[in-house]
């Protein structure tokens, strides 16, 4: 495939969006919060359903936030979540990161979380993003790091659900790995003034195990993922079933711990 083409491997089945509508600025963009102004223009990449989005529009108020994806079908899913709060300074448009279609120097903050695994082309992207920045102004990049993932009980079937979910999003042109790449990814777009950090979610208590464990069961079996597992020959529909109960089985463990680890990046442009 092209380079800058990649599939979103999990798509927007309703246990995606599942986890997609728990995330916040909070929990997904700490790392970012301390350098938001009132007045900022921000713009968020991969918005999805928009509750980071939200949060990012309710700390720059009464700037602005331009929220972009792929589709229109989830960016009016965002524009429902701005709505339900009161926001009035949020737009949406379909756009794609490594040809965005904005002028240079149109924003004061360019954020993305959990994009730059699904692209083509990540230095591309973050090439993009730092021409729609303004001078002195902050791109923002979040992305897990499959590999670094880590749980407990341990599990045979898990280990191979891993295996198997990198070699899926390799084949669609994703990186699965992306948390550890993004500085190397930065400094190849030409930023050199970054700071890299890292930071974890954690599953432990019995509430956030049983969600965690359930909408990984259920995207394993009924996801974009699924289907892209099968058709590509990565696995068969009972290989993703054993996978699916071995999430189930996991989540029910009194011990069960799972860590999802991610790198950050704030660049200056």
């Amino acid at each position: 495939m092209p380079k800058e083409t990649a599939v979103y491997t999990h798509g927007h089945h309703e246990s995606v969006l599942r986890s997609h509508r728990w995330r916040t600025a909070a929990n997904s963009a700490a790392y970012l919060i301390g350098e938001l102004r009132s007045g900022m223009s921000v713009l968020d990449v991969g918005c999805g359903p928009g509750t980071i989005t939200a949060d990012l529009a309710a700390l720059v108020a009464p700037g602005r936030v331009t929220a972009v994806d792929t589709t229109g079908e989830i960016l009016a899913q965002a524009a429902d979540a701005a709505s339900e709060r009161g926001l009035e300074n949020v737009e949406f448009a379909v756009a794609d990161v490594h040809a965005l279609d904005f002028p240079d120097d149109s924003f004061d903050v360019v954020h993305a979380h959990q994009v730059l695994q699904h692209v083509g082309d990540p230095v591309q992207a973050l090439r993009e993003m730092r021409r729609v920045c303004r001078p002195g102004g902050i791109v923002a990049a979040r992305d897990s790091d499959y590999a670094a993932m880590s749980w407990f009980p341990e599990s045979p079937v898990m280990d191979g659900w891993l295996e198997l979910y990198r070699r899926v999003a390799r084949a669609n042109g994703g990186e699965p790995d992306a948390g550890r790449r993004l500085l190397s990814w930065a400094r190849e777009a030409g930023f050199t003034d970054i700071t890299p950090t890292a930071a974890s979610w954690c599953f432990a208590t019995p509430e956030s195990r049983d969600w965690w464990s359930g909408l990984w069961a259920d995207r394993t079996v009924g996801s974009v993922y699924a289907k892209l597992a099968v058709e590509g020959g990565h696995a068969t529909a009972e290989e993703l079933t054993a996978i699916s109960e071995a999430w189930r089985t996991w989540g029910e463990q009194g011990d069960g711990w799972f860590m999802v680890p991610h790198g950050e990046i704030l660049c200056r442009a």
